[in-house]
């Protein structure tokens, strides 16, 4: 087994922990978990192409593409001076 196979246990292990920063009700904590969710797509995007789990690869650029569309809106969020982005299913939060 060489190392890139063993890729897959820090990638998990950081996307666990990108998900609870993203979870947190700290801002900071929050803007670190989408950097860090980056961080993960492109473990799991090395180790993908190596093992040849193109789908795991496809998914992981669809995953960083929403995540960067939530930083934007963040950021938006943050701009506007607005706590909320509004109710579910509002022109505000698509």
């Amino acid at each position: 087994m060489d190392w890139i196979d063993m890729l897959q246990w820090p990638a998990m292990a950081i996307t666990v922990a990108a998900t609870w920063l993203i979870g947190s009700r700290i801002a900071t904590r929050r803007k670190v978990g989408f950097w860090v969710f980056l961080l993960s797509n492109l473990l799991w995007v090395v180790w993908g192409l190596h093992t040849s789990a193109y789908a795991l690869v496809v998914l992981q650029f669809a995953l960083a593409a929403l995540n960067l569309r939530g930083m934007r809106k963040a950021k938006q969020v943050e701009e506007n001076g607005a706590t909320q982005a509004g109710p579910a299913g509002s022109a505000e939060a698509q």
